[in-house]
């Protein structure tokens, strides 16, 4: 893949054989982002686990203490007092049955989550096929199937990011935008880690951070060093 000037310059301050603390790894994302846009910042972490167990499965959420200085659409599946607690609570869409043709027939998907209360998950499933594969489906796990809506939609406004494995046994989350600097970062990143590490299945053998890799949308892959994030 052929990479332009500025990503070449980039490239020069990071040492690809070098796994930095965390500290260093943040501060040198936000030196190595040169685009002209505010870059996400991500984070991948590969994990030493076998995903396609079930015992084996990591998932969850957590609230970035900075939020991720995105604007998070939410849409809302509901009925009643908890329709009207969601339109209350700041849900940019609610709805329900009325949703399904909309968004099967007319692909429409301008919303970023989906929180649904358990009496509308019959409903939610129908549209398995094309949630699903955007990860996009409500989840008990990440608090995003529940009849606590109000907080549902705080939560998400305020930062709440889901984290799972993907087909390779890799979490890919972002934490933040590279004009929050080095400090808002790390504690973003250390709330995400700390979330991870938590998350351990009792089933996982062996090394369970196998790597972790920080990078902006457009800038150099920067290895964080394990052993640093363990303890």
């Amino acid at each position: 893949m052929k990479r332009g000037k500025k990503y070449a310059e980039a490239a020069k301050l990071v040492d690809r054989n070098t796994q930095y603390d965390p500290q260093n790894a943040l501060e040198l994302v936000t030196k190595a982002a040169v685009a002209k846009f505010d870059e996400t910042v991500e984070a991948h972490v590969r994990l030493g686990v076998d995903g396609r167990h079930a015992d084996q499965q990591v998932r969850g959420a957590v609230v970035l203490p900075h939020g991720t200085g995105k604007t998070v659409r939410v849409l809302v599946f509901a009925k009643g007092a908890k329709a009207d607690e969601a339109a209350a609570a700041g849900a940019d869409f609610v709805g329900a049955e009325d949703l399904i043709p909309k968004i099967q027939n007319e692909g429409w998907l301008e919303f970023d989550v989906v929180v649904a209360t358990p009496d509308m998950m019959g409903v939610v499933g129908r549209l398995g096929r094309v949630l699903g594969p955007k990860g996009l489906m409500p989840n008990p796990k990440a608090g995003t199937v529940t009849m606590d809506v109000a907080k549902a939609i705080a939560d998400i406004k305020a930062g709440k990011i889901e984290y799972r494995l993907d087909k390779t046994n890799i979490i890919h989350v972002p934490i933040g935008k590279v004009s929050f600097g080095q400090e808002k970062l790390m504690d973003n990143f250390h709330a995400i880690m700390s979330a991870i590490i938590k998350a351990k299945p009792s089933a996982a053998k062996g090394t369970y951070l196998r790597s972790v890799v920080v990078a902006s949308t457009m800038g150099p892959g920067i290895k964080v060093n394990p052993m640093k994030l363990e303890a």
